[in-house]
């Protein structure tokens, strides 16, 4: 895949199928926009992907934000999905102040030579967000390129959003985030050495820390699955700042794997949180935080 990020001047080497949208969560809606790009690489087409960065709520918010999937998760499933060159558009004060017929004029047809442009029915690009969907299709008659205008895909009746997720997120609910995103939830990021506390109670754990700007389900033990070397391995989970060991207020994830006794700090994994179990809590000592902590093993199957 080719990767073009913090950059205004690339223009790509042939015609291309784009998609254009933030991404955030890459859900079941997403997925649907980005079947029909791929379609285009049958007729010769590259299928590429426009994207901002920061994200528009961040950059315009000014606070920075929180993602459902930061950009090096974004890259990977863009990669996964087949997706030949993914741009990353700079977002600053000049680029979020081009004029909506700039964008597709300069951006859409020169730069990017768009030939098939598949979007949802909400988006909007330019400045103040005044390029909308009926703006696109009238420019792509003009201009001479097709546009697919995206409908919103519904589950129980409802119209899938990074918003609505977010809010199934922020209440635990995995099955449901699960569901509407297509695959569970996930945290990626390098093994790290912890207090090793797991192992002076005879239940050796790998711990990560999420990547910043990742949004994190409530503090919590969840039922989990850890992906590492193309190999999956049951667990569970404890997202948090491990009050009754820490003082430290570092938010992390610290996972048991059933069946393994493997070392691999230092090493990538992958943590899909499958199933909220309880919330973290503080234990008065040691000896009554094992004895949870072996009831939840167990209660995962362990």
């Amino acid at each position: 895949m080719q990767l073009i990020a913090g950059r205004t001047d690339f223009v790509l080497d042939g015609a291309c199928a784009a998609a254009i949208g933030k991404f955030d969560g890459i859900h079941r809606g997403h997925q649907a926009l980005l079947a029909n790009i791929l379609e285009g690489k049958k007729r010769g087409l590259q299928a590429a992907v426009f994207t901002f960065d920061p994200m528009p709520s961040a950059f315009f918010s000014g606070t920075g934000g929180q993602e459902l999937t930061t950009r090096e998760e974004k890259r990977r499933i863009f990669q996964k999905l087949g997706v030949d060159v993914l741009i990353e558009f700079p977002l600053r004060e000049d680029t979020a102040a081009i004029a909506p017929q700039t964008f597709i004029e300069e951006i859409l047809v020169r730069r990017m030579k768009s030939a098939y442009v598949a979007a949802g029915r909400d988006v909007t690009f330019g400045r103040y967000g005044a390029g909308d969907s009926a703006m696109l299709t009238a420019y792509g008659r003009k201009l001479g390129f097709t546009v697919q205008i995206i409908d919103k895909v519904c589950v129980d009746g409802r119209e899938v959003s990074s918003s609505r997720i977010r809010e199934e997120l922020e209440a635990g609910h995995m099955e449901a985030v699960e569901e509407l995103i297509g695959f569970p939830y996930s945290i990626t990021g390098e093994v790290v050495h912890g207090k090793r506390l797991g192992r002076t109670i005879g239940m050796p754990t790998v711990n990560l820390l999420p990547p910043p700007g990742k949004l994190l389900p409530p503090f919590g033990v969840y039922f989990s699955e850890v992906s590492w070397n193309g190999t999956h391995f049951r667990s569970i989970s404890n997202v948090g700042c491990k009050p009754t060991v820490s003082r430290e207020r570092i938010t992390g994830v610290e996972t048991y794997l059933y069946d393994f006794a493997q070392d691999i700090y230092g090493q990538e994994i992958t943590v899909k949180l499958l199933r909220f179990k309880r919330p973290e809590m503080k234990f008065g000592s040691v000896g009554e935080l094992r004895a949870q902590a072996r009831k939840d093993i167990m209660e995962g199957g362990g």
